[in-house]
């Protein structure tokens, strides 16, 4: 078989920045447009989209010839009732990627904390709107967080981004080190942003709901596409304290969710069979983790629906792993795009039993070459 192209480190501009890129990945290496591939870079559901969900997008044209409406609250109140909230607490937005960015619009022209390896779009929606950033690292292996350190970083910062559980480590910050971050920004007057877009994927969830009463500078950010696996709908949502809410609501652009995303929130919601299936596949596949460490791999612990493997000793050597498992028709996550892992590292999400003994065959096969 000939050697993948360009694995080396420093050709990193043409490595796309988000997982789920399949076709420009596949030119990258040299393997054709029709190579199949079985995504483990993207983290959705591997359930699919609900089974009902064609049959209502087939009901729903009469939507499309009009626009959405601005007074529809239905999905902020199914979003309110499912969280346990106020509805005046609730900010739905065009996915995740909206409620960081109103949250950075809301302190442009300040100054930012972001906590890496993490999402980088914390830092490029500072940087979008004039915001200063400083950085603390989470130290490889164990990726744990230093909560005196986060603490003593939090002077002079106006919003400050946690990712919780973190992408892409998998590590979840228990909720007593956020309570204490968030007594800390009391003082500070710093917005502490807990990006919780997997937190249905956790085991145990220790949901920051509850910390909302404690504080007006706390925004819990969530997103409904990855656990029903319907990424393009781009459906996401904010909580915060009811005048926040309000403020970031006038941050946002006229008609940015979708009549479709309005309508569906509810029903998606409501689907406790979907859930109940979604909750029985994590605990048949969470021991996914375990076992790739058994075969010599280093991974962190990890509480979400994607783990984060030790490719080689740099990034060189990691993308020798992630060619040879995309030849085997199997998509890691590469990890160029976050500071402080550089591409030594690859991420993988949990799937199927069957796709993931595929992947625990592939990883096998790696080590023992």
């Amino acid at each position: 078989m000939t050697p993948p192209a360009r694995t080396d480190a420093k050709n990193t501009p043409d490595w796309p920045a988000h997982g789920g890129r399949i076709a420009p990945l596949l030119a990258r290496h040299g393997l054709p447009a029709d190579h199949p591939v079985i995504d483990f870079s993207a983290n959705l559901n591997p359930l699919g989209p609900p089974t009902w969900l064609g049959d209502w997008l087939a009901g729903a044209d009469e939507s499309l010839s009009r626009y959405p409406d601005p007074d529809d609250d239905r999905a902020r109140r199914a979003i309110a009732a499912h969280d346990g909230v106020a509805p005046a607490r609730v900010l739905v937005t065009n996915g995740g990627i909206e409620a960081i960015h109103l949250a950075a619009a809301w302190h442009a022209g300040g100054r930012a904390l972001v906590i890496e390896p993490s999402f980088s779009e914390y830092a490029l929606a500072s940087r979008r709107h004039g915001i200063d950033v400083d950085r603390l690292a989470l130290e490889a292996p164990t990726f744990r967080l230093d909560i005196d350190a986060a603490e003593a970083a939090l002077a002079g910062v106006d919003i400050a981004f946690l990712c919780r559980p973190n992408n892409p480590s998998g590590t979840l910050i228990p909720r007593a080190d956020v309570a204490r971050l968030l007594a800390r920004a009391d003082d500070t007057g710093t917005t502490l942003v807990v990006d919780e877009a997997f937190i249905d994927f956790t085991e145990r969830e220790e949901r920051l709901t509850p910390l909302l009463e404690r504080s007006r500078n706390l925004l819990l950010l969530r997103s409904l596409t990855k656990l029903f696996d319907v990424p393009g709908l781009r459906l996401g949502y904010l909580l915060g304290a009811p005048e926040a809410v309000a403020k970031l609501a006038a941050l946002q652009m006229p008609w940015s969710i979708n009549a479709l995303a309005l309508a569906l929130a509810a029903p998606l919601l409501a689907d406790r069979d979907y859930l109940a299936r979604t909750r029985a596949w994590l605990a048949a596949e969470r021991d996914l983790p375990e076992r790739v460490r058994a075969l010599g791999y280093t991974v962190p612990e990890t509480h979400a629906n994607f783990l984060l493997l030790r490719g080689g000793d740099d990034a060189s050597e990691a993308g020798a792993l992630f060619a040879f498992l995309l030849e085997r028709g199997l998509l890691a996550r590469h990890t160029h795009g976050f500071p402080g892992l550089d591409g030594a590292w690859l991420r993988l999400a949990l799937r199927s039993s069957e796709d993931n003994a595929r992947l625990l065959e592939a990883l096998a096969a790696w080590r023992r070459s």
